[in-house]
Order: C-alpha cells, then structure tokens, then sequence
C-alpha cells in the first residue's frame, strides 16, 4: 500500500539550496509514494513539484504558533485522508504537532543539526521531543546519535535519511571568471561558503592565515551573508593576509565561484548534520578541507578524497591549507577522487530509498 503523505516545509530558498530535498520528495513520488506538498506557491520549486505532478497547497505557517496554520494543516490532513504528516521546519513542526493532535496520522519531523534539543529542556517537547512524533529522519549519524543521547528517548525514534544529489546537477556548471576580484595569475583560490554563525568556525581560519607564509600566493573567496564586518573584519585586519579576504556577501552563482577555486574549505565546530556546501564542492571535483565534526562522519578519506582536520584548530587548518596550496598534483588527483566517493556514498536515489523505508515502515507496504 503506497503511503499517503503531506509534507510542510518552506521551498522560498534558492534553487540548490532546496534541490536535494525537493527531488527526494519527487523520486518517491515516482515511486508510488502519494505525495502533496504546502509550501509557498509561488516559490521556484513549487513549479517543478506541479511539472512533476505533485500537488501544490499554497500555503507556509508564518510564525511557530499559527492559529490558522494548525486548521489548514489539519484540514488538509482530514479531507486528504493523508496517513503520514512530514515537518521540515520550525515552523511546520510546531504547527503541524498541534494539527496532527487526535488525528489518526503518523507524524514524522525532519533534523539537519546537532546540538540545542536537551531532554531537560520543556521547549524540545513542543517540537521532536514530543510523544507525538513517530519517527525523526535525520540528515547524518551524528544527528540520529544526538538524539539517541537523550535520556527516555525511545529505540528506532531518530533514522538516518541523508540528503543525496544527482551528479547530474552539477555538469552544467561553468567555473566563475573570477577576474571581478582582481587576482593574481599564480593565486590559489580558496572558496569558504558560509552565514556569519560562531559554528561555522570562521575566527579559526582567520587565525590560521598567521601560520600561513605570506610567500605562498594564498586568497580567500568569503561567499556569503554577514561575513565581512563585526567581529570577522576585525579579526581579519589584524591577519597578516589581510589583503587575501575578499568578501562576496551572497551570490547567487555560487556553485560556479567554487567551481572555479582551486580549494574548498569549511572550518565548521560544531553544529553542522551534513554540509551541504561541502557535498557539493566534492561533486564539482574541487578538493576539500574539512573538519572532523560528527556531521562531516563519513563524508571523506582523509588523505585520499579530502583533508579532515581537527574542530577548532587553526594549526592544522593552516596545514591543510599549505599542502594542497604548495601542491597542485595533489588538487588535481584529490578532486576525481573526491567525486566519485560522493557520487558512491550520497547519491539521490539512496536518500529515495531511505525515506521511502521510513515510510512502509509506519503504515507498512
């Protein structure tokens, strides 16, 4: 029996940013799953579920308790007799516990992050923690494991379903001319997405510039919201290459910037389920440098398809940096093979089998 499932989430991001999660929901489409979606309607990718054939409600709670969000929701639960009821966010997950509440639906929520859900916290209880909640697909190990820390958390509750992407997605993309940034002929350019968060680690690499010889024609590609200024601009006037930061702010041809890098870095400490950023630098076959936080788990081989370094350590941050800088037969053998891991290990069609098996299990099939 094909599961009958309504999913809430927000689809207003940019197209790569919802890709692996929208096409997941459109492989089990096709795959017999019956899948209706409320989302904005006028988001980009509401147009390719209607084009795929999956029915678009238009409509996104605006806020965390949403009176009208809880009766569409539930309406919709109700007059579609839909049998599984999938959070992606805040702000569906808490509306949408209240809809589902006397209904007989299975109600299933989404984690891409470790960290801020404590037992001990009464808030965790309105969102995942609540006894209303059948099943939380998780983006990584470390995130199902977060959970499984949890004291009276029930056994099987928390499920690994990574997000997969489609080489396919990626063959298009055209390297940048990064001559708008004025770089030298001989630069190593490395490319570092990311928002202005403390878990994204950003005071480390700028520390690690000061280990870093400034003989070695090393720059810096900050791509992203809230980077430059505040904190980081001090920082960064107080580094050595200080003249090697060039702040992008967003952009939406990032994909193309990092195609064009030499080097993709992501110094993370702590938070991150699976990065996404990185996932996608390694299906361009741009050699990445990561740290071993429990979300990148199994994202690379350290030496081999990518250089893994300690959270929170700016020595070895400017180690990495240093090698693959110095040595451009090592770049060209790390990114293939850094390709081909991720095209093995989180392609799409795993992440459709995985969600899918979540979903026969709740109401069998």
């Amino acid at each position: 029996m094909a599961a009958k499932v309504l999913v809430v989430s927000s689809y207003k991001d940019t197209w790569n940013a919802v890709r692996p999660e929208g096409e997941m929901l459109i492989g089990l489409h096709r795959q017999g799953v019956d899948i209706q979606v409320m989302t904005q309607g006028d988001a980009d990718f509401a147009a390719r579920f209607r084009e795929a054939g999956i029915r678009v409600i238009d409509f996104h709670p605006r806020k965390k308790f949403d009176r009208e969000a809880v009766r569409r929701i539930r309406a919709e639960l109700t007059g579609q007799d839909r049998q599984i009821l999938h959070l992606f966010n805040n702000k569906a997950i808490r509306n949408g516990i209240a809809a589902a509440r006397g209904l007989p639906v299975k109600v299933v929520t989404y984690r891409g992050y470790t960290g801020n859900i404590h037992w001990w916290n009464p808030v965790s209880y309105l969102t995942h923690l609540s006894p209303r909640v059948d099943r939380i697909t998780c983006v990584s190990d470390a995130v199902k494991e977060s959970f499984e820390r949890q004291l009276f958390f029930p056994k099987g509750k928390a499920v690994t379903v990574s997000k997969g992407h489609d080489p396919a997605w990626y063959a298009d993309i055209q390297p940048a001319g990064l001559s708008e940034f004025s770089l030298p002929g001989n630069a190593v350019a490395v490319a570092v997405v990311a928002n202005a968060r403390r878990m994204k680690g950003i005071p480390f690499l700028i520390e690690a510039t000061h280990r870093i010889p400034p003989g070695l024609p090393v720059y810096f590609l900050m791509i992203g919201r809230g980077l430059e200024g505040g904190k980081t601009g001090q920082l960064v006037a107080r580094s050595p290459l200080r003249d090697r930061f060039i702040f992008t702010g967003f952009r939406s041809d990032v994909l193309s910037l990092v195609s064009a890098c030499d080097i993709s870095l992501l110094p993370s400490v702590k938070g991150e389920g699976l990065s996404k950023v990185l996932l996608e630098s390694m299906f361009l076959g741009v050699p990445a440098i990561m740290t071993n936080i429990g979300g990148n788990r199994g994202l690379a081989i350290h030496g081999e398809t990518a250089l893994v370094v300690p959270a929170g350590n700016p020595d070895a941050l400017a180690e990495a940096v240093i090698l693959l800088a110095e040595n451009p037969e090592l770049r060209r053998e790390m990114g293939p093979k850094g390709r081909a891991f991720v095209r093995s290990h989180f392609g799409i069609d795993r992440s459709v089998a995985e969600m899918k098996a979540v979903y026969e299990s709740l109401v069998g099939g």
